[in-house]
C-alpha cells in the first residue's frame, strides 16, 4: 500500500509553503506564516513535519500557547471533511504508535510528532527536538524561542511561527527578522487572499457581534488593530507617554529604601517575582522583576537573595501554603525560613473581578524600570479578557494564558500595597463658611432637577 505524502492538496497559498520546506538541501529553514483564521496552518504545518520525517528522523514538536490547548484543537480537533487532524496529518497506516495521554505519535520510520504547551517548554529541552512549530506564536511565551533556539542551533534543526496577529508584539517581531533574514520564509495572507473569506463575510462577523479590532486581527492578519480585550493595555500606553516606563539605562532602585515582593508561584506553570519601592506620595517604582518555569523553592531563594535587595516584606500567594514544589514543605515554611526578607505574608485569594480592579487602579501611580521589567511589561501587556466565541463577547475573566501569571503577581502587589498609599484628609469646613462652599456635586444636580421641574409646571 502506497500513501501520498503530504496528504492534502495544498491549497495554492499553501503550495509556496512545501515547495519551501522541500527545497532546503540539508539546511536548517526558518518560516513565519500570518495566516488569517480558516486558513489551515496547522494542518498545512503537521503535513510538513510528516513529510520531513522521511528525510530526517528525530523528534518534531508542534507547540500551542497550552497544553490543554493543543489537546483541544489538535490533538481532538477535526477537518471539515469529518476525520481527525492527526488522523489526517499522520495516517495509522504510518504509525507504529499513539499515546493518547502524551499526545505523541510514533511513527514506522522512526521519528516521533509531540503536541505540546508552550507555557511549559522547559518540560522539552531534553527531547532535543529537531523541529519546532509555534502555533498561535502571538499568544504563545515569548521566552519559549528564546530557550529553545540553543537546542535547534547545535542539532541544524527547523522553527516554523504560524499565527494570527495580536498587535505589534513579539510575532511582530520575528515576522520583521523573517523579512530581512536571507535564507527565511514569510508569508502575511488574509483571508480574502486566501479566498477562504470575502469581505461581506467579515462584514456579517463584525455586525453580528465580533469587534471590529478582533476580526482585522483574525481574517486580514493586520497588526496595527487593537489588542482588543487588553485588560491594562491603555493603562500601560499611558505610563509611557508620562515617562513613567524608563528604557534609558537609569535606574528606579534606591539602596537607602526597602523592597516589598509580589509573587505568583508555580512549578510547572511559570513562577513571578515583582520588586516594589514605595515613593512619595502613594508612588511605587517596580525595579525589577523575575521570571522562570520548572524551579522549585530551594532555587528561588539563592537567586532572588543574589539580587542584594533590601526586602522589608514578602507577599506569596494563597496557595503557597499548600503548595510544595515537590518538597515536604510548603513554599511558605522555605521562604519564611530563608532569611530573605523581615517579614512574610500570604496575599488573601482575588477573584478575577478584584485582580482585574487591583491592577487597573495602581497602574497609575507606578513607573517601571523598562528594562529589568522588560518580560513583566509584555505580560501585562498580553494579559486580556477571554473571547466567548458563541455569544461573541468578551468574558469578564481573563484568558489563561502564559501572561497570567506576571498579571496575577503584580494584582497579588497591588491589592497588598494599596493599603500604603495615603487616605485623602477629610476636609474640614470651618465655621462661617458660606452655604454655598458646602455643596456637594450631588447636592447641585439634585438643585437643578427641581428647578427644572418647577419651570415646567409655570409653563
Amino acid at each position: 500500500m502506497t500513501l501520498p505524502i503530504p496528504t492534502i492538496e495544498p491549497r495554492f497559498y499553501q503550495l509556496p509553503a512545501f515547495e519551501y520546506w522541500d527545497n532546503l538541501d540539508g539546511k536548517p529553514g526558518r518560516a513565519v506564516e500570518i495566516w488569517s483564521r480558516r486558513t489551515g496552518k496547522d494542518l498545512t504545518y503537521m503535513n510538513i513535519q510528516c513529510m520531513l520525517s522521511f528525510e530526517r528522523k528525530g523528534l518534531y514538536l508542534h507547540m500551542l500557547p497550552e497544553f490543554a490547548h493543543a489537546r483541544r484543537t489538535i490533538w481532538e480537533g477535526f477537518t471539515n471533511e469529518g476525520e481527525r487532524l492527526i488522523d489526517n496529518a499522520f495516517p495509522p497506516e504510518l504509525r507504529e504508535s499513539t499515546n493518547e495521554q502524551n499526545m505523541r505519535i510514533v511513527l514506522k520510520n522512526g521519528a516521533v510528532w509531540q503536541l505540546g504547551g508552550s507555557d511549559n517548554f522547559d518540560r522539552y529541552v531534553g527531547g532535543n527536538p529537531i523541529f519546532l512549530c509555534f502555533s498561535e506564536y502571538a499568544l504563545s511565551h515569548p521566552q519559549a524561542w528564546e530557550i529553545m533556539r540553543p537546542i535547534l542551533k547545535l542539532n541544524g534543526g527547523h522553527a516554523a511561527f504560524i499565527t494570527t496577529p495580536r498587535g505589534y508584539n513579539h510575532a511582530h517581531e520575528i515576522l520583521k527578522i523573517a523579512q530581512r533574514e536571507p535564507g527565511w520564509r514569510a508569508s502575511v495572507i488574509d483571508g480574502i487572499q486566501a479566498k477562504v473569506m470575502t469581505q461581506a463575510d467579515i462584514d456579517e462577523e463584525i455586525r453580528l457581534g465580533m469587534p471590529e479590532e478582533l476580526a482585522r486581527q483574525e481574517y486580514l492578519c493586520d497588526f496595527s488593530a487593537a489588542n482588543v480585550g487588553s485588560i491594562l493595555g491603555r493603562y500601560l500606553e499611558a505610563a509611557e507617554a508620562e515617562g513613567r516606563v524608563v528604557t534609558d539605562g537609569r535606574s528606579l532602585y534606591d539602596p537607602a529604601g526597602a523592597v516589598f515582593v509580589s509573587s505568583d508561584i508555580g512549578y510547572s506553570d511559570a513562577a513571578t517575582f515583582w520588586f516594589w519601592q514605595k515613593r512619595h506620595g502613594g508612588r511605587f517604582a517596580l525595579i525589577d522583576y523575575d521570571e522562570d518555569t520548572g524551579l522549585d523553592a530551594e532555587q528561588w531563594i539563592p537567586r532572588i537573595g543574589d539580587k542584594g535587595y533590601k526586602i522589608e516584606q514578602f507577599w506569596l500567594p494563597h496557595d503557597a501554603v499548600p503548595k510544595t514544589f515537590q518538597s515536604r514543605h510548603s513554599v511558605f515554611e522555605q521562604f519564611a525560613t530563608s532569611g530573605l526578607a523581615k517579614t512574610y505574608k500570604v496575599a488573601g485569594a482575588l477573584n478575577a473581578t478584584d485582580k482585574v480592579n487591583a491592577a487597573r487602579s495602581m497602574l497609575a501611580r507606578c513607573e517601571f524600570d523598562g528594562v529589568k521589567c522588560a518580560q513583566g511589561l509584555l505580560g501585562l501587556r498580553e494579559w486580556s479578557f477571554e473571547y466567548d466565541e458563541r455569544r461573541r463577547m468578551f468574558r469578564p475573566v481573563p484568558y489563561h494564558n502564559w501572561a497570567s501569571h506576571p498579571a496575577d503577581g503584580f494584582a497579588y502587589g497591588a491589592a497588598n500595597l494599596r493599603d500604603f498609599v495615603p487616605k485623602p484628609r477629610a476636609r474640614v469646613i470651618p465655621d462661617g463658611t458660606v452655604a454655598a462652599e458646602n455643596f456637594h456635586l450631588k447636592q447641585l444636580w439634585r438643585d437643578h432637577e427641581t428647578a427644572a421641574r418647577s419651570r415646567r409646571r409655570l409653563q
